[in-house]
């Protein structure tokens, strides 16, 4: 998204590559923000692809540099607190969150930006490619009305059904369904997992549907899906949510760091600032994760045995 710039992705399969959990600014880790331990608070959010990054950072700072880690799962805005007060030492994945940026980096110098993690995110509305092979106008927004009965279900009464995840997750969606003057409901699944469970049923039953997507994704590997074009993104047009009638940005996925802990966080803050891996290396273990069901630590440590070369680099 960016994911959650208007609240808040991407929700757990267990898990994604774009968020409900405990508001970490009422809950503190034991471990987080300890001077001189050698211990991590990791914020995880509840894709996929986030778990996938923790998971690996997670086994390398306990494998490779001896620190004890723990990790806590939090929605991307409270993330953004419990980071400010060092509640959370990392958030490894963020989609874009500027509110929370000139809050937390410009103002209040609380957080640092940690550095690019390598991933670039999109977030966009797409159908399945069966369906805009037989319907390759569905592509353009323009002609969604023309199909709104096809993505019709209950819960979207009288309009086409626009799917969404976790209402956590950066999105748009409702201001561009009234902006546009579509004939569209956005239906929120609940979470990510909830959202691919649906789109996995549709898709079985080679039915028609309308998504809010994002990429990278595994799932885009098992079930095809075209992006339909939506007004063309142009610097500031999303600035006033209630006014959005734009795409979604192409995002360069960031990482940050508590402030303290950038500063104090000795080789654990080294490694977090050195991650960077492809889309490529975080679908390898979210499929790992999600589809063959591994646990996220044997899912980490399946990809650290066969990317030395990646990591190694990554190390103090």
């Amino acid at each position: 998204m960016s994911r959650t710039r208007i609240t808040a992705a991407v929700a757990v399969l267990a898990l994604a590559t774009g968020c409900g959990a405990a508001d970490m600014t009422k809950q503190a880790s034991p471990f987080a923000n300890a001077r001189g331990a050698r211990t991590v608070t990791l914020s995880v959010q509840s894709w996929v692809g986030a778990q996938a990054n923790v998971a690996v950072a997670q086994y390398l700072l306990e494998e490779e540099l001896g620190y004890r880690v723990d990790t806590v799962q939090v929605d991307e805005v409270p993330a953004w607190d419990a980071l400010s007060q060092g509640r959370v030492d990392a958030i490894l994945e963020d989609w874009g969150h500027p509110e929370q940026e000139r809050r937390y980096v410009d103002d209040k110098k609380t957080i640092v930006n940690g550095g690019d993690l390598g991933v670039t995110g999109h977030i966009g509305w797409f159908v399945p490619t069966y369906f805009a092979k037989e319907h390759p106008d569905v592509t353009d927004w323009k002609n969604l009305d023309k199909y709104a009965d096809r993505f019709r279900t209950p819960e979207s009464g009288g309009k086409g059904q626009l799917l969404d995840g976790s209402p956590s997750y950066v999105t748009n969606d409702k201001a561009l369904v009234k902006n546009l003057k579509l004939d569209y409901r956005v239906v929120f699944a609940g979470s990510e997992a909830a959202q691919i469970t649906q789109i996995k049923r549709f898709a079985k039953e080679r039915k028609p549907f309308l998504t809010y997507w994002y990429t990278p994704q595994w799932l885009s590997a098992k079930v095809p899906m075209t992006e339909v074009e939506l007004p063309p993104y142009e610097e500031g047009c999303d600035a006033d949510p209630a006014e959005v009638a734009c795409a979604y940005p192409v995002t360069p996925l960031q990482k940050y760091l508590n402030a303290d802990f950038a500063r104090h966080g000795g080789e654990a803050a080294e490694l977090l600032r050195n991650l960077n891996w492809t889309t490529e290396d975080q679908n390898e273990v979210s499929l790992l994760i999600a589809e063959q069901k591994l646990s996220p630590r044997e899912a980490a440590r399946e990809w650290v045995d066969g990317h030395e070369s990646t990591w190694r680099a990554w190390l103090p």
